[in-house]
Order: structure tokens, then sequence, then C-alpha cells
């Protein structure tokens, strides 16, 4: 039987260089421990609900999971959302329905469209090292599509201080193409290094620190925090220790998804 967890204090949106900006600080993500899985959720999962925090835009699923060695997540099944496993450090090794068998890490993603329905595995491969990566479930444009897996390289390390887009609607600049109306970046930054992004009209954002420490807009984030930007704009970054980040740039108002 799922728990309700207590919903804290909603945080206000602030403007700055005429963006509204509401911080999303890590301590206020629900947390769970099950021993071999310990877990921060941006948004309701599980038993920690929310009802003032289900998502935000067409992002529907974040969690920050910490998992033990030999351990994981036995077959069970998705469907009709974009997902993507963002490894921090350890592997994940991945088996699902398609005949899919992977591992991943550090450096690397896996992306798996669910769509009409598919079944998978993910489990920590080491007898002796955690898993810690991120999970991300995206809303999609298009409902029952035939479900397909892919995993990739990011030469973050090759590009620090860029942007690098690796996911995308439909498929630009090398990206994966997606069944949703979201661009995915992600990024490295050394202590020092400056950028800017510029979030266009009918478009928001949600910035996620991985690990680190970065100054957007005035806003100070460090691991686990996250920046919501609701209104067009020039962001900038500054960071203050290395740090790594993604970036979700969405439709204001997404449409409903079609059934192919």
């Amino acid at each position: 039987m799922c728990q309700t967890s207590k919903i804290p204090p909603q945080p206000q949106a602030t403007k700055v260089n005429d963006l509204a900006l509401t911080l999303r600080p890590a301590n206020q993500r629900g947390h769970v421990d099950h021993g071999w899985l310990k877990a921060a959720h941006s948004f309701s999962f599980g038993s920690y609900y929310n009802r003032n925090n289900m998502h935000f835009a067409l992002l529907r699923v974040i969690n920050e999971d910490h998992i033990a060695p030999n351990m994981g997540f036995p077959t069970h099944p998705h469907e009709n959302f974009e997902i993507f496993t963002y490894p921090i450090s350890g592997r994940i090794a991945h088996k699902d329905s398609m005949g899919n068998s992977s591992e991943v890490g550090a450096g690397e993603i896996q992306y798996m469209s669910a769509g009409s329905g598919v079944e998978h595995s993910e489990f920590n491969p080491s007898t002796t090292e955690q898993t810690h990566l991120l999970q991300i479930w995206l809303m999609p444009n298009s409902l029952n599509t035939t479900p397909r897996y892919e995993n990739r390289r990011l030469p973050l390390q090759q590009q620090k201080g860029a942007f690098h887009l690796f996911l995308s609607p439909d498929g630009r600049d090398g990206s994966i193409a997606i069944h949703s109306d979201s661009d995915v970046y992600a990024a490295l930054f050394d202590k020092g290094m400056r950028q800017q992004l510029e979030l266009p009209e009918d478009k928001v954002a949600y910035v996620h620190v991985v690990q680190g420490n970065i100054n957007i807009n005035n806003q100070q984030l460090k691991s686990g925090d996250a920046l919501e930007v609701l209104a067009p704009g020039l962001l900038e970054f500054s960071a203050q220790e290395n740090s790594e980040l993604l970036v979700f740039i969405m439709p204001a108002n997404p449409q409903r998804p079609k059934r192919p």
C-alpha cells in the first residue's frame, strides 16, 4: 500500500532578466530508501505523491537512483513513455522484450521508446560497486508507436562548456529522434566556464544539476537542484566548480498525443 508523503511548501517563481524562474531544491524531492535502492524523485512517483508536483511540461519522471551491487529492477512493463537512463557512476545492464541486451556507464545514455508496450529489466552488474544514475521519462507526442531501443556515448569531455543535443523530435545535429516534442541537452563545465542559452518564444525549460555547483541568472544551484524557466529569454551559466547539467526545452503548451 502506497503512503502519501507530506507536501512541502511550494517555491515561488522569481523574475530574473525577464525570465520567470522557480528553484526546485534537491532536499524538497521525495526520498525513499529500500536498502538496495536509495532514490530521490523530482516528481510524484511510487510512494512519493505530491498533487502540486506531478510533472513539468512534458517531463514526468526524474529519479536519481543509487543501486547496490548485484541488485536492480526485475522485468517490468512500460508503455507510451520516452525513457532514458543517464549513468553518473558505475554501470547499468539492460535487457528487454525486443531482444536488446547491453551495458552503459558514465558518459553514455540508453534510450527506450516504450510505445505500444515493452518489458525490460535493469541491474547493477558489479558485485562491488554502487550504480548511480538518473532515469527520466518524457511524455510522447504519439501513442502506441513501435517500441525501440538505442544507446550512445556522449562527447561531453571533448566539448566542455557546450550544450550537446542528444534527444530531439527531429533527430537534428546527430541526436536520437524521439516521439516527444522535447529537446534534451547535456553539458560539462569546468570551474570558471561561462555559457549562454537563449530560450525561444513559446518554450519552457527545466535545468537539472547532475553534479557540481553552478550559477544560473543569479540562482545558485548544486547537485540535485533544478530550475524551472517559464518565460523566454537569455539563460546565463557560470560554473562555481566542475559541473554537469541536463537541460530540457519543451513547448509551453504541449499538444495532446496522437494515435498513429
